[in-house]
């Protein structure tokens, strides 16, 4: 067999072939695609194109077998065509694990594991090699690169990186219910052999689960399982690698399945009839009984909704469900009367809020009981005639001014006499007063309604028999509006009067504000005293809507040098019965105003008003300022931390990478290559002819006479009997470790019209083969016959 590599501009040729018989793998031969750089001839051959003056090629890829043991492992060879074997050509290794996990001969090239390989750890090694001049030590052939990858063998037990786990399943599922899904996975590599493959089993849970051998899913194998006879379930699950057979790793994992609850069971009470006793001076809204209903069932499943479902009950009581405790409350609608009424029957019924249509065969998921109240007779305190009182009065009436009366009686049959009096602990006691047998509330002084215009008190009664029973009632007293507030100017700021104002021109427009309410205050007038002489500088306007216009009537200009203030006394007239006046007198005071302003101000309160800016004005300006100057700031740090773009060289020259997308049959594919000749690597050395052209005779098998490998006539034997000589050879042969046989495939093969092209192992400089033929080959190998020429006119150079 023999192994062609691409052309890929490097100087190594590693030759290596692994039979295996590792855990019964199997024989496993890795091969290699052809490219576009590689020529299938017609008797099945592949020959390899290489581009001129490359001295050296390499095998790019190659597999290492997961090596376990003490001994070192033979990796493979590296071999340089300036290698004469005469020691001259030292060989050197670089790169991951080099010197460390691989060896390398410095004499003879070859590459040996000193460590153990786990492809779990690493699955591959990038090494670099180079041959140098022992002598000089100059590099011969520029450094390749070559990757090692370690093929895998089944040493890890599949795992559950998530276990355990905790899944839940509703009770009374069909059989099949998918509960959980577990996953196993396996560090072993799933692309070679049955290694990563897992098989899942159940090895306890059963009848009640089952687990799909392919997917691990977890279903339900137990009809109708009923989570109040049995809630928890222990599952374990083993996933088992190798498919299941024998010899595979396992591992397991406990899945704890949990069934959870469903409406399956009906509320029920636990007797049929209730009894209940009931004082009548029980509290309407207040709770005066409970009463539960059982479910098995759990949260929303377990929900019950009582209700009264006869109208004698439904008239006096309520019931509503408690949440935590899932009891029906009843509750009091109207006031029991034990004279009127002295027993109650309810009929209560418990039904469940959320209902699985699936279980409607069990039944209507509800259940009745009846309760019977018994109304017990207490004695009650008195009842007041009314739940509030609201009264008046107006205000400034005298002391002992009757207010109304409040009114309780005894509710019991024996109708005791009722006492009333008020809460010391109110304000309301300073005016008010309530006689203790009538319930009439007098004042005790007169009140203020611009003090207080309402108060709130609170009437007690009791009876005289038991005076420990009290009721009470709140009372709200509203203070009726008198006109005892005499009107007056609403504002007690200076007039401003410009010295500029002429006779008639309006100063300004006053109104006034009365203490008393809206239908004793709202209408006012206004004058000028008159018994006060006529005012030469200023006349008041009455506007007849409650309001007033002063205007000037000075005849000479105002000068606040002469006189600056002035005073106006007005008098205002109330609306009310009987109408009050009142005289407020207003300050004027004279100001050389602006010309142009509307507001009035005197020149030595606005000195800053004169500049035409508010101070709002000012700081906006002064922001506006500060936002540019920071604009323009980091406009500059922008341009001065601007970087120049990077300049490519135009020496900056790289290497294309040319992409070819053919794809070959795979490690299937034989046909592409002409297995012909296995040689033992004992032999590599001995072995010198060239392997580029074809041997003249069969005898020359480059084994010399008395080798335990006799000469094979290659064109007679069969290929896979030629194999199996060389592994019972390789099997039988003591010298070497029992755990690989390594042979390398060399020989070029024959049969093809053409011959090798290959300069492997050439002992002659040139080859001395001619290529004119090629360009009658067609269109096809035109370059490849012109690569040729070329290169056989820089040798006649």
């Amino acid at each position: 067999m023999r192994i062609s590599t691409t052309s890929c501009l490097c100087p190594f040729l590693v030759c290596l072939c692994f039979i295996q018989r590792c855990h019964g793998a199997g024989h496993h031969v890795p091969t290699k695609v052809p490219s576009k750089n590689q020529t299938k001839l017609a008797n099945g051959e592949t020959e390899v194109h290489h581009r001129p003056k490359r001295g050296w090629i390499w095998n790019q890829f190659f597999v290492l077998e997961e090596h376990i043991g003490p001994d070192a492992q033979y990796v493979g060879k590296l071999h340089s065509n300036s290698d004469k074997g005469d020691g001259s050509v030292r060989y050197i290794l670089s790169g991951e694990g080099a010197g460390t996990i691989f060896i390398i001969d410095e004499v003879t090239g070859d590459i040996h594991a000193t460590k153990s390989l786990d492809r779990e750890r690493k699955t591959h090694y990038v090494l670099h090699a180079q041959a140098l001049d022992r002598n000089t030590e100059e590099a011969l052939e520029p450094k390749s690169e070559f990757i090692i990858k370690v093929q895998d063998i089944n040493d890890n037990a599949p795992t559950f990186p998530d276990g355990p786990f905790v899944a839940t399943v509703p009770e009374m599922s069909e059989v099949g219910t998918s509960v959980l899904q577990v996953t196993a996975t396996d560090a072993d590599d799933p692309t070679y052999g049955n290694s990563a493959r897992i098989v899942y089993s159940i090895l306890q849970g059963q009848p009640y689960f089952s687990v799909d051998p392919k997917t691990g899913i977890i279903r339900t194998a137990l009809a109708n399982m009923d989570r109040e006879a049995r809630e928890h379930y222990t599952v374990v699950i083993q996933a088992k690698d190798m498919a299941g057979q024998v010899g595979g790793l396992s591992g397991s994992t406990t899945i704890n399945i949990t069934l959870t609850d469903v409406n399956d069971n009906p509320p029920m009470f636990p007797q049929k009839n209730y009894q209940l006793y009931v004082p009548e001076s029980a509290q309407v809204g207040k709770a005066v009984g409970k009463i539960k209903a059982n479910d098995d069932d759990l949260g929303v499943n377990a929900d019950i909704k009582y209700s009264i479902i006869n109208s004698e009950g439904a008239n006096m009581f309520s019931i509503s469900t408690d949440r935590d405790t899932r009891e029906g409350i009843i509750s009091l609608k109207k006031p029991l009367n034990y004279e009127r009424k002295k027993t109650y029957t309810l009929h209560i019924e418990g039904m469940n809020t959320h209902v699985d249509p699936r279980f409607s065969y069990l039944g209507s998921f509800k259940d009745t009981a009846t309760l019977k109240i018994t109304v017990g007779d207490v004695d009650e305190a008195p009842v007041f005639s009314m739940d509030y009182y609201i009264l008046d009065v107006y205000e400034n009436s005298p002391s002992g001014t009757e207010v109304g009366t409040v009114t309780a009686r005894d509710p019991d049959s024996r109708n005791s006499p009722v006492r009333y009096y008020m809460d010391s602990k109110e304000d309301g006691v300073r005016y008010f007063r309530i006689d203790e047998s009538s319930g009439v509330i007098h004042t005790t002084q007169p009140l203020d309604r611009e003090d207080m215009p309402w108060h709130n008190i609170t009437v007690m009664a009791s009876e005289i028999d038991n005076p420990s029973l009290l009721s009470h009632v709140p009372v709200t007293v509203q203070v009726l509006d008198m006109n005892d507030n005499p009107p007056e100017i609403a504002t007690d700021e200076e007039v401003i009067v410009c010295e500029s104002s002429k006779p008639g021109q309006l100063i300004q427009t006053v109104t006034a504000v009365d203490k008393d309410d809206f239908a004793n205050g709202q209408r006012f007038s206004f004058a000028l005293p008159s018994q006060l002489p006529v005012n030469p500088n200023f006349t008041l306007k009455d506007n007849e809507d409650s309001t007033a216009s002063i205007i000037a009537q000075r005849r000479r200009r105002f000068n606040h040098l002469t006189q600056e203030l002035y005073e106006l006394p007005i008098v205002v007239w109330d609306s009310g019965e009987p109408s009050l006046s009142g005289t407020s007198t207003l300050t004027l005071r004279v100001c050389p105003c602006q010309r142009n302003g509307r507001i009035r101000i005197c020149q030595g309160e606005a000195f800053l008003s004169s500049a035409g800016l508010s101070t709002g004005a000012l700081i906006a300006i002064l922001l506006c300022i500060v936002i540019l100057l920071a604009i323009v700031v980091l406009f500059i740090t922008l341009r001065r931390s601007k970087k120049e773009p990077l300049i490519i060289s135009e020496e900056d020259i790289r290497e294309n990478v040319v992409t070819y997308d053919d794809e070959g049959g795979g490690e299937e594919d034989t046909e592409a290559f002409d297995i012909i000749a296995l040689r033992n690597p004992a032999a590599a050395e001995e072995l010198k002819f060239r392997r580029d052209i074809r041997p003249e005779a069969r005898n020359r098998c480059g084994l010399p006479h008395g080798r335990r490998s006799p000469c094979v006539e290659l064109d007679e034997v069969d290929v896979h009997e030629f194999i199996k000589q060389r592994l019972m050879e390789a099997d039988m042969d003591t010298s070497v470790p029992p755990y690989d046989s390594l042979q390398t495939y060399a020989f070029e093969g024959q049969g093809s019209s053409t011959g090798s092209i290959s300069p492997l192992d050439s002992l002659a400089a040139q080859s001395e083969q001619e290529y004119n033929y090629l360009e009658d080959w067609g269109p096809e190998f035109q370059k490849l016959a012109e690569l040729y020429e070329e290169a056989e006119s820089d040798v006649t150079t």
